[in-house]
This record gives C-alpha cells, sequence and structure tokens, in this order.
C-alpha cells in the first residue's frame, strides 16, 4: 500500500474551502477532470480528461471537518482522508491518500502518482477559492 499526505495553507475562509472541495457536481476547478456523475447521496464518479473513471463511496462527512471516502478503479482501490482547520482567513487542510495497486507494474508507479495528483489537487484548489 502507497500513502501519500499533503498538508497546506489555503488562502479562504474554512466554509469557503470546504464547499468547493466538497462540492462534486461543480467539478470545473479541477485540471484533471472531464466530469463527475452523482451516483446516490453516497456515492459519484470522476472521469479523468481521457474518460478514465473512478468510483468515489463517501464513508465520513463532518462538515467543515473531515471527508472521507474509499475510492476505485481498474487500477486501484484505495481511502481517502482530507482534514480542514480554520487558521484566520486561511484553511488548512491535510489531505492522506492510501492506494493499493491492483497491477504488479503500477506498484513501481503508485506513490510518485498520487505525489503529483495531490500537488495538482492543491494548485487548483487554490486558485479556485480565490476566483470565487
Amino acid at each position: 500500500m502507497a500513502v501519500s499526505n499533503r498538508k497546506a495553507s489555503i488562502p479562504g475562509e474554512i466554509q469557503k474551502v470546504w464547499n468547493v472541495v466538497t462540492s462534486v457536481e461543480n467539478y470545473t476547478w479541477r485540471s484533471d477532470l472531464s466530469k463527475t456523475e452523482i451516483l446516490n447521496e453516497n456515492q459519484f464518479v470522476e472521469y479523468t480528461k481521457e474518460g478514465y473513471p473512478t468510483t468515489f463511496t463517501v464513508t465520513l462527512t463532518e462538515p467543515c471537518k473531515r471527508w472521507e471516502f474509499d475510492m476505485e478503479n481498474t487500477n486501484m482501490r484505495g481511502h481517502w482522508v482530507g482534514t480542514f482547520t480554520a487558521n484566520g482567513q486561511e484553511t488548512l487542510v491535510d489531505f492522506t491518500e492510501s492506494v493499493t495497486a491492483k497491477k504488479l507494474f503500477l506498484k513501481l508507479f503508485v506513490k510518485s502518482y498520487l505525489k503529483k495528483q495531490q500537488e495538482q489537487f492543491i494548485t487548483d484548489l487554490i486558485k479556485a477559492v480565490q476566483s470565487s
């Protein structure tokens, strides 16, 4: 299992940051997605720009504090935990992804892939919060 953690200070109030991250239907701030599909109140699918789907199942929601979900596609399965802490006009986020590759050759690349994805997510999140 590969684990990747990314902490960041996002310039914006916690409610705004929370709303951007958890608003699944408003995915346009994400530079890596082409669309999302809501299956039910606890499940959704994200599609990469190449059309590759990943299914997410929300396992815990504590508004403006913690959001967790399981994720799975044909290459991996895992769990994501995001915590949110108010710090004046900023929000401290702490995102941890734990992923198991389903294919042997992917195990070599999964950790670096997670780090790259987390960096892009934070970059996109900062832009989205500042523009909203």
